[in-house]
């Protein structure tokens, strides 16, 4: 079997701090600075190498999605029906497996049950984390395993790796009580050798090492680590969290800064005020309003007197006469105000709804 890279993305969380959002899409597909969570987790992978045996031997070996097979794991109902269709209408070329996780028993469970796709090399990165970081060095990493960290003020409601004089790490905490070590796991992981994952996971069911019905990731690899895994850290400076609604608010302010955001044939219609940086579908009709800053208006979006600030209206939803500023609209959804002089609302509205405040 050639031994490519293996890139795992597990999906299949309920997203419950996304709702209504994730009532009626995966958190994967949630948009975001004008395309969804799942568009930008595919491009930070642009820059994987080719860990073939072919690859590492050839010369001028390019990095982009041919370098990898992808294997995402799916949540049942939205994730399974949903996810597929998504990917081979705008990825037909990408090398795509789909593994159906029907009880939510945690990541490792997760990792678990894709297990007859794994072998080789293997990088395993959350739904909902989105990081600047170039995988070219793995090209010619030596380490056993890595884990990408981003140092934090107060690590507290996160997962830290800890490390020894020679930095390597010795053990992960999950939620640590105190703020000692402050390098946060993002989560995304590299492992040489699937197979000694696959066995750890094993061994983790064997000892029901488990929170709450729960296998975590971070016991698999301290038992990896008990075993003699020579795991490092990467450092990243910028992580971005799709996790919660304000978070996703978060992420569309930082990526329309940084490179997300587009000129629209709006800017220049009277009655139109475009305050960057903001994302405007080509197909969005808008009048007599002020769009932005950092607004991301989806396709097809009707915006007619209004404001919005701040904000993201995904496809199709209709605004009307009010003030929005911290919202999020979703798909096909209707807001109808009374008057965009009135304060600015802040509001989450999940897809099809309609909301008046005449």
């Amino acid at each position: 079997m050639t031994q490519s890279l293996k890139i795992v993305i597990p999906t299949a969380g309920w997203a419950t701090r996304m709702r209504p959002q994730t009532w009626s899409k995966p958190k994967a597909l949630v948009s975001v600075a004008g395309r969804t969570v799942l568009d930008h987790l595919l491009d930070m992978f642009r820059s994987v190498p080719d860990l073939s045996p072919a690859g590492r031997i050839s010369t001028g070996s390019k990095y982009n999605h041919d370098n990898a097979e992808y294997i995402l794991i799916l949540g049942p109902g939205l994730g399974e029906t949903q996810i597929p269709p998504f990917l081979q209408e705008h990825y037909p070329k990408l090398k795509t497996y789909f593994v159906l996780q029907p009880l939510m028993r945690g990541q490792a469970d997760a990792v678990w049950l894709a297990r007859k796709y794994l072998s080789g090399p293997v990088l395993i990165c959350f739904s909902d984390t989105l990081m600047e970081t170039d995988f070219s060095f793995l090209a010619d990493e030596k380490s056993e395993g890595v884990a990408w960290v981003k140092p934090l003020p107060d690590p507290r409601r996160f997962g830290v790796a800890v490390v020894d004089g020679e930095g390597w790490v010795t053990h992960l905490i999950e939620k640590p009580q105190s703020m000692d070590n402050n390098l946060v796991v993002v989560g995304c992981y590299y492992f040489k050798q699937a197979e000694n994952l696959l066995s750890a996971i094993e061994e983790q069911f064997r000892r029901g090492t488990s929170l709450r019905g729960e296998y975590f990731l971070t016991d698999t690899i301290n038992i990896m680590i008990e075993r003699g895994l020579k795991m490092r850290t990467q450092t990243v400076e910028v992580w971005l969290d799709t996790g919660t609604i304000d978070a996703t608010l978060e992420t569309n302010r930082y990526l329309l800064e940084h490179g997300q955001a587009n000129k629209t044939k709006n800017q220049k219609q009277p009655g139109i005020k475009i305050v960057p940086p903001v994302y405007v579908h080509a197909s969005a009709r808008i009048s007599n309003s002020v769009i932005g800053p950092y607004a991301s208006i989806g396709a097809n979006c009707i915006i007619t007197g209004a404001l919005v600030e701040d904000s993201i209206v995904e496809a199709g939803a209709t605004v009307e006469a009010v003030a929005l500023k911290g919202s999020f609209i979703g798909k096909q959804a209707k807001v109808q105000g009374r008057s965009v002089e009135d304060p600015p609302l802040t509001l989450n509205i999940g897809d099809d709804s309609s909301v008046s405040l005449e």
